[in-house]
């Protein structure tokens, strides 16, 4: 009942930056938080950064501190995913995620997943 879907990701240079997109559509939406998360090749997902919808509150994985930026609109029912000096470390499937736990960095803390958006970062 609950869809999320990312959008934006594709193939950049070493530097520049790339804006994701997650949309949550539902009957009757009530998670409390939404996060990103990725899935490098090889490597089990890793947590990236999430933010409560009630207030905006956000929280970073030291990894991309700093450089990405999540962020939500004022309908609470789309996330973004700023991304900048991107560098090929990064290359991943990204996914994003809903779930009732706040400030959660843990995949099995979330309810709702999409199917991921694929990044490559090449050098």
């Amino acid at each position: 009942q609950v869809e999320l879907v990312e959008s934006g990701g594709h193939l950049v240079r070493t530097g520049e930056s790339l804006r994701l997109s997650c949309a949550a559509s539902g009957r009757n939406f009530n998670m409390n938080s939404m996060a990103w998360f990725r899935q490098p090749p090889g490597k089990e997902r890793e947590f990236v950064a999430t933010l409560r919808l009630s207030d905006a509150t956000t929280f970073y994985a030291d990894s991309v501190k700093g450089r990405f930026t999540i962020s939500r609109d004022a309908a609470q029912n789309t996330v973004y995913l700023q991304m900048s000096n991107l560098n090929p470390e990064d290359t991943a499937v990204y996914y994003c995620a809903a779930g009732l736990y706040v400030m959660a960095d843990q995949a099995r803390q979330y309810r709702y997943w999409g199917q991921g958006t694929q990044v490559t970062v090449s050098s």
